[in-house]
């Protein structure tokens, strides 16, 4: 293609409609055609990124190879395309004004009054389209977040309108809307999304295509309804309905022809086959397991599924890879103490610890784990479960009553997790933790090497805490051994037990690397050992 496609995703009526969802099966259709596409997401909150947010606010940070913190939905672009994203793809209304206030103070205006109108829009234009530089990609689909209407949304409406008028056949409107059911009248309605519509061309942006969410199908007649009241013509309104996985929305809106659609609309060649051999086979082993297994995990924010979606999408991935349909226990770390873990886990055929911060829930991570360890129950800790996993083997295999981790007990007489050393004089908590891909040397001969088959690994890290090497030797003289080790400054990325059929701690994320088309090693193991 002689330049680069831009395509806008944006949201009406209510959020969580699945902006995200529709922006990756649309990439992924785009790709299978054979395109190359990336997905960028735009977010209007004024934090710079979303690492210093709760996961109760923002559900889980998602972290990328270069170390930027970003929005959950980038890890369902990578999952969905197998392709990695960085931090051009995840940008903010705080890094935006943080931007350009920087340009100010330095003096690049030169003496302008600085507004939202042209130079905040055109920082934003400028996110946009550095994606698109030197057409490395045919396709850049930008996700705008929230819903069309709210005050934070109207810098990036407008800048899209801008690029709608400079790029003219090269950019593209995809409004997802909603379609509700009214139980009581026994039809769909479509007011909502015409109001929505209304909406966005208030702020003189006219959609291109509609994806309408629903939950029950929408029949020509509604569609040509929605068209006329919309400016739209009908094979432009698609519909999106409710399905049993989100891995199955490419192959709805395939049916429905989105991709065709918006090739026809930006002039391009529709005749090029899609492959999705790979995805359908998937699908077809992810509806007909051969066999089900229920495992635990354990965190402290498991009301909010969002907050651990990397390591939930990851199990979903291994359990197709295995054949096997994975039924996952959320269990509070909050209710679980030594007393009554074994009632608790009792069914659980394994057991994965969750990352996280802070002490709340630590002391129950640590009670699972013992149960784990003890009754030879697969155990997988990431993170800070790794920590867990270190502490509960110092304190019932060491004898080391006191052993903690200095994150929570800085004066821990026994500090078999400490701070790192060039962690000591951060201040500032925001994008300052050991962030993004790193070096892990994988010891011979041990389970790792097995699983891995190869030597050295990159792995996605998020943490300021790590194993003390004071304690190595003890560790290793009780047979919890440090499989995977930093080349560079010999910190300890993973350890195993020798005795047990499958005890894994990691202190990277490997959640973050695991896609439909590559599910991460770890994670099917895991569950393979646990099937058979």
């Amino acid at each position: 293609m002689q330049s680069t496609k831009y395509i806008f995703v944006t949201g009406g009526v209510v959020s969580s409609l699945g902006k995200g969802i529709i922006a990756a099966s649309l990439a992924k259709l785009l790709q299978s055609r054979g395109f190359n596409v990336t997905i960028q997401k735009l977010d209007p909150y004024i934090n710079i990124d979303p690492g210093t947010l709760n996961p109760y606010e923002h559900g889980e940070c998602y972290v990328t190879d270069d170390g930027a913190e970003t929005d959950l939905d980038l890890g369902h672009y990578e999952r969905f395309l197998n392709t990695p994203t960085s931090q051009a793809n995840n940008v903010t209304t705080g890094r935006i004004y943080q931007s350009v206030i920087e340009k100010e103070r330095r003096g690049d205006y030169l003496g302008e009054t600085v507004q939202i109108i042209p130079h905040i829009t055109d920082e934003i234009k400028y996110r946009i389209m550095l994606l698109g530089q030197d057409n490395r990609f045919d396709f850049v689909i930008t996700e705008i977040g929230g819903t069309v209407g709210d005050i934070e949304s109207l810098p990036y409406i407008e800048a899209v309108r801008q690029m709608r008028f400079e790029k003219d056949k090269d950019c593209l409107v995809v409004h997802l809307t909603l379609v509700p059911f009214i139980a009581a009248a026994g039809e769909l309605k479509t007011k909502p999304t015409q109001h929505s519509v209304k909406t966005l061309l208030e702020q003189g942006l006219q959609p291109d295509i509609l994806v309408c969410r629903t939950e029950k199908p929408i029949n020509e007649s509604l569609k040509e309804k929605i068209a006329l009241f919309c400016n739209v013509r009908s094979e432009a309104v698609i519909e999106s309905i409710d399905t049993d996985s989100i891995y199955n929305v490419p192959i709805l809106i395939k049916k429905e022809r989105l991709d065709e659609v918006v090739l026809q609309k930006m002039n391009l060649p529709t005749q090029q086959k899609h492959d999705l051999g790979k995805w359908e086979n998937f699908l077809t082993r992810l509806r007909q397991p051969k066999k089900n297994v229920k495992i635990g995990l354990i965190g402290k924010y498991v009301e909010l599924q969002d907050a651990y979606k990397s390591i939930l999408e990851s199990i979903i991935h291994a359990g197709a890879k295995n054949n096997c349909k994975v039924d996952v226990e959320l269990i509070h770390s909050e209710s679980l103490n030594y007393e009554n873990a074994s009632e608790n886990l009792k069914s659980l055929k394994g057991i994965i610890v969750a990352p996280g911060f802070g002490e709340r829930g630590v002391e129950g991570k640590i009670a699972a784990i013992k149960y784990a360890r003890e009754h030879h129950v697969p155990f997988f800790g990431i993170c800070l479960g790794m920590q867990c996993a270190v502490i509960e083997f110092a304190r019932h295999v060491l004898n080391l009553k006191n052993a903690h981790t200095t994150e929570i007990l800085p004066n821990a007489e026994h500090p078999v997790i400490s701070i790192m050393e060039d962690q000591k004089k951060v201040a500032c908590k925001g994008g300052t933790m050991r962030l993004g891909a790193y070096s892990c040397k994988i010891k011979n001969k041990t389970k790792l090497s097995n699983i891995y088959r190869t030597e050295i690994i990159q792995e996605r890290h998020r943490h300021r805490y790590e194993f003390n090497n004071e304690y190595l030797e003890k560790f290793e003289a009780k047979g919890m051994l440090p499989s995977g080790i930093n080349p560079v400054n010999n910190l300890v990325e993973v350890i195993e037990l020798k005795n047990h059929p499958w005890f894994i701690g990691v202190q990277f994320h490997p959640e973050y690397k695991s896609t439909v088309d590559n599910p991460h090693p770890l994670f099917v193991d895991f569950i393979k050992h646990i099937v058979n």
